[in-house]
């Protein structure tokens, strides 16, 4: 029972997660591109102190190459000038300064593979960010558009009261003409009345004119110019 409890609790909480993740995605998304951009300049500063050493190391890597040199030269003077104890002085001068001088072309070895490893990771991470940017343009995008969406449902955009207000239109615009109705309760009347046949007989030249006719004005028009 209690395992069971637990396991529930635990998938409202994660639930609960996602709810809050979802409503606050586009703030969590700038502060990991804040947080991103602080780890970026702090390689960056790491990358430039590494730098800063290798150089170092690379300008005593050259003075020492530069005095084993010299002194392997004043060594040769000195046997050729039997001057076994000042040679063999120089000797051990420069056995220490060859060691000396293998420990650090190590160190500029790993300072190198360090600098180029971090490099590469800075490059890496520059474009992650430019990429995080861009997603998180596109993110506010698609979240504006949601709260559009949103809002639409809520004004009733989207929810029927468009539907309603068509259904509405057609309504209105589906009723019958009350002038067109009275026209027609006229004519029904008319000929109930008989007056409807009266016309049309008249109209067929049975007996006197009921109303006036369009070739009756054109007579009259024409007997009036002459």
């Amino acid at each position: 029972m209690f395992k069971t409890l637990a396991t529930l609790i635990n998938g409202q909480n994660a639930r609960a997660e996602d709810r809050v993740r979802d409503a606050f995605a586009i703030e969590l998304i700038d502060q990991k591109i804040r947080e991103s951009e602080n780890s970026l300049r702090a390689a960056k500063a790491t990358l430039a102190s590494l730098i800063q050493r290798q150089r170092s190391e690379e300008k005593q890597h050259a003075a020492l190459k530069t005095r084993i040199s010299d002194l392997t030269k004043r060594a040769k003077d000195a046997l050729d000038n039997d001057r076994d104890d000042m040679a063999a002085e120089a000797a051990r001068a420069i056995a220490n300064m060859e060691n000396e001088l293998t420990v650090r072309t190590e160190t500029l070895d790993r300072l190198e593979h360090k600098v180029m490893r971090l490099r590469t990771s800075i490059e890496s991470g520059h474009r992650r960010i430019i990429d995080l940017k861009q997603g998180a343009i596109q993110a506010r995008a698609v979240r504006r558009e949601q709260n559009i969406q949103v809002q639409m449902v809520k004004t009733g955009v989207q929810n029927g009261s468009v539907e309603e207000a068509e259904e509405l239109i057609n309504r209105v615009l589906g009723k019958d003409d009350p002038f067109e109705r009275t026209e027609i309760l006229a004519e029904i009347n008319s000929d109930l009345d008989g007056d409807s046949l009266t016309n049309r007989m008249a109209d067929a030249g049975f007996g006197d004119a009921t109303r006036s006719t369009a070739d009756d004005v054109l007579a009259r028009l024409k007997s009036t110019k002459k």
